[in-house]
């Protein structure tokens, strides 16, 4: 197999992993893993940095791992507050349950909302298994209960109520997931953003100290080898704050 091969079924294999583990509560055995990167023959070192990749992504081998420990502080403070809220909520039993997840299913609007309000802290044990991710615990909260109050709608489509759990819990981990692409798609976009303002604030900067002036549009482009555009594109994102840039 070739090294480009290799890669690419490493890369499969280790998101075919990831996938099991979702579908067994970010819970996965040793065995498993040992049997999906079998073909591979990984050494030793290799396949501690599967673990450590696994551990990070808060997957759990043999056991779930302790979504609590992945949370700062003000996070565990929002979340002690939340869960005082959600207590206050009516209990009801497992037949009164399915009785309201039956009405949702036949699409009383009434039953949905009781549903949705049934499945918020759930939605709060899924977004705890997403956090550290970049993104807040209160905003992955919020993205699950809009998931799920959409979904108790879309349950007409099911035959047994034995699947909206399933459903429902597929729901609430794509919107989390679909959020957290985005919030790193736009810290990329805010990364090249800023490396761009700081490439043009250096050489204006550079410029300055040597000609003791503020420098020109012109005079950045030569030393940076920017376009204008870029230049100004630039300026204008930072504000029209590159103090050393008349931007002329």
């Amino acid at each position: 197999m070739s090294k480009e091969n290799k890669e690419i079924l490493f890369a499969k294999t280790l998101e075919q992993v990831r996938n099991t583990a979702k579908e067994q509560g970010s819970c996965i055995s040793k065995e498993q893993v040992e049997a999906a990167f079998g073909p591979l023959a990984l050494d030793k070192e290799q396949m501690e940095m599967v673990y450590a990749y696994l551990h990070q992504s808060k997957i759990g081998i043999g056991e779930p791992v302790d979504p609590d420990e992945y949370l700062a502080q003000e996070e565990k403070d929002y979340l002690e507050t939340y869960l005082e809220e959600l207590r206050g909520l009516p209990e009801v039993s497992d037949g009164e349950r399915e009785a309201i997840t039956l009405s949702a299913m036949a699409g009383d609007p009434d039953a949905c909302r009781r549903l949705t309000e049934l499945y918020l802290p759930e939605v709060v044990q899924i977004a705890k298994l997403y956090a550290g991710q970049g993104v807040f615990l209160e905003d992955l909260i919020g993205e699950g209960n809009v998931a799920a109050a959409l979904g108790v709608t879309m349950l007409g489509a099911l035959e047994h109520a034995s699947e909206v759990q399933g459903m429902l819990g597929r729901m609430i981990m794509d919107a989390m997931e679909e959020y957290i692409a985005e919030n790193a798609e736009e810290a990329r976009k805010d990364k090249k953003i800023l490396d761009k303002v700081n490439k043009v604030a250096k050489a204006a900067d550079e410029l300055y100290e040597e000609l003791h002036r503020k420098v020109t549009i012109e005079e950045v482009m030569q030393e940076s080898g920017m376009s204008r555009r870029s230049i100004e594109d630039a300026i204008r994102m930072s504000g029209n704050k590159i103090e050393s840039l008349s931007g002329e």
